[in-house]
């Protein structure tokens, strides 16, 4: 049985809230992860659903650009958690194996440190720690067993706590998981949390820079938090074939296939309420779809949805500049996937998340995915493997009561932020990258905006302790239309692909009620 399995076995027997009278007909609104994960449990529940999507195809932030050969995943590039997916396609009687090929990564990241060692996370637990011993010491390694074993069980506890439920209020976090989570020290500071386990600093650095993809500094969030680690070092990474976006297009199809329909390359410009419900969907072409129920996906949805309140004070996570490039270069030696951390660390946080300032001395997330699959690059002339590359930078966001700064004039930094970023990237080992590009998109905060991400930062509403579990937007709100539910980064479970997919199924079960 897996643990997602096991948290449904476990959860609340609290009423849920769920869409009152008629919910025959469904439109959703977007065809990102969180759309799509709705649409096919809707459609396995029975419900005549609609999907309209802005974009020509799926995927939302999932984004794929294809030029001169190369396939570019311009949104995600770490995929885990597969039995989320695989619960979705089984909505609608399908196997994920007949629509995806997932391929395991041995070695799920590449650690690459200042001091000019590295540390190979692999997914085989034995394997893992003596890579540990060889560069730590055997004491070290002795804590990594004692820290995965922590990770596993604190994921257990939130997972049927805070991640696998709707909750309205937090009366509904009550029970004995809770009381364990406190006992365990889940409220503490991640990085003192870290830091009792293990001596070495950049260990602590491994099991902590997680946080920053729930949109806190490790020196603030708290240690629940670790259990992001469990989900990319714990449990393992994937890579889809065909690169990220294989997986929206493959919800797609199946959803296609279940009856699903899609409309493509259509804005909705409104949603028309009569007696406190949405009793209109209208189309930038002037057509109106007639709902009972409508799931919107959007980031700032209350610019949608009529008498809807956005957050009263939010905070957003810091944004990031990300570079995708295609090159004529075989870079031999890389992993598929590197956190390449800078020599400093906790001023570089103070700089995101404080100062509104660039890293001085930036941690990349480097994702090179076409070691593993050869279909995303091209090969030379000359017989050699082209490689395709993707650089995230974390950046201050653009929202001041963030730490952001909407004064940073990104159309007139970007080309020089690229450079720097290019010139690391050669001092850290990718020698040569920089005459060998053939294909690059740059992107950066006020790109973000410009899809209509809020605050200009592709990971939404930031995980502090005021916007996790009850506190963060609901799924189904108290204020607004009665059958207007809501989907995606911004509302519960939270940021990242395994939290969109479950708050894809979370939305659905608003209309359909619980599912077992």
């Amino acid at each position: 049985m897996t643990e997602l399995a096991r948290s449904r076995r476990g959860r609340s027997n609290r009423t849920l809230r769920t869409v009152p009278g008629r919910t025959d007909r469904v439109v959703v609104v977007g065809a990102g992860l969180a759309g799509l994960s709705a649409a096919l449990r809707l459609r396995g529940a029975g419900r005549e659903v609609t999907v309209v999507e802005r974009g020509s195809g799926p995927g939302g932030r999932a984004g794929v650009l294809t030029r001169s050969g190369y396939t570019l995943d311009t949104g995600p590039s770490v995929f885990t958690a597969p039995e989320l997916l695989a619960d979705a396609f089984a909505a609608v009687g399908e196997r994920m194996e007949d629509r995806l090929t997932l391929l395991p990564l041995d070695t799920t990241y590449r650690a690459q440190f200042a001091d000019g060692e590295h540390l190979d996370v692999h997914a085989d637990r034995t394997a893992f720690a003596a890579e540990v011993e060889r560069l730590c010491g055997p004491a070290e390694a002795a804590a990594l067993h004692r820290y995965l074993d922590d990770l596993a069980e604190l994921y257990r506890l939130q997972l049927r706590t805070f991640i696998d439920r709707n909750l309205d209020s937090p009366l509904d976090l009550l029970g004995p998981e809770l009381l364990t989570l406190v006992r365990r020290g889940g409220f503490r500071r991640l990085s003192a949390h870290v830091a009792g386990f293990f001596a070495d600093e950049r260990l602590r650095r491994l099991f902590s820079f997680q946080a920053l993809y729930a949109g806190v500094s490790p020196f603030r969030a708290i240690a629940a938090y670790a259990v992001i680690a469990q989900l990319d070092i714990g449990a393992g990474v994937w890579h889809p074939v065909g690169g990220i976006g294989a997986v929206p297009r493959a919800m797609a199809a199946a959803a296609a296939d279940a009856g699903v329909q899609f409309r493509w390359d259509t804005d909705v410009t409104d949603l028309e309420m009569s007696g406190g419900r949405v009793t209109g969907v209208r189309l930038a072409d002037g057509e109106r779809l007639v709902p009972d129920a409508v799931v919107v996906t959007s980031d700032a949805p209350h610019r949608l949805v009529p008498q809807l309140r956005g957050p009263r004070r939010p905070v957003y996570s810091p944004s990031c500049v990300a570079l995708h490039l295609g090159v004529r270069a075989e870079l031999p030696g890389q992993a598929h996937h590197t956190i390449s951390f800078g020599a400093a660390w906790e001023q570089v946080f103070d700089e995101l998340t404080r100062d509104g300032r660039p890293m001085s001395d930036p941690s990349l997330l480097i994702s090179m995915p076409s070691v593993t699959d050869r279909s995303l690059a091209p090969d030379s002339a000359d017989g050699r493997h082209c490689q395709v590359l993707s650089v995230v930078a974390p950046t201050p966001n653009l929202d001041p009561r963030s730490g952001g700064n909407p004064d940073l004039d990104w159309p007139a930094l970007a080309p020089r932020y690229r450079e720097e970023l290019v010139r690391t990237l050669e001092a850290r080992g990718w020698t040569g990258i920089g005459d060998a590009v053939e294909v690059e998109e740059l992107l950066t905060p006020v790109d973000w905006a410009a899809q209509g991400m809020a605050a200009g930062t592709p990971f939404a509403l930031a995980h502090t302790f005021g916007q996790t579990g009850p506190f963060r937007p609901s799924t189904l709100p108290r204020r607004g239309p009665e059958n207007v539910v809501l989907a995606g980064s911004s509302v519960q479970p939270g940021v990242g692909v395994p939290m969109v997919v479950i708050s894809g199924r979370l939305a659905a079960e608003r209309i359909t009620g619980r599912v077992s």
